[in-house]
């Protein structure tokens, strides 16, 4: 079973690092003859592709994460709701008072 949410960044990181392997392999190309401004345009554009790689990577994680924190929040409010419902409770109180205060 495929998950469409897991599919995109999957396939983001996959078209990534196809353009990793075809820039490495432009680069190892250019560093034949080792012209100058052929090596350092290949290499420029591999550092790009591969800073595009690991922005994915790094999302991808970020958003595992925030989905986890987003869970176990709903899971303690759930939980919890009295206490939760009193602590908002005492913090809006909290403001309302200090907000009068002029």
């Amino acid at each position: 079973m495929r998950n469409g949410a897991f599919d995109t960044p999957m396939r983001n990181l996959r078209n990534d690092l196809q353009n990793v392997a075809r820039d490495a392999e432009a680069l190892l190309r250019a560093t034949a003859d080792v012209a100058n401004d052929r090596v350092q345009e290949a290499r420029a554009r591999t550092e790009k592709t591969v800073k595009q790689a690991f922005d994915h990577l790094y999302n991808r994680r970020m958003h595992r994460r925030v989905r986890r924190y987003a869970r176990h929040t709903d899971e303690y409010v759930r939980d919890h709701s009295w206490t939760v419902i009193g602590v908002v409770a005492g913090v809006a109180l909290l403001i309302g008072l200090l907000s009068r205060r002029d």
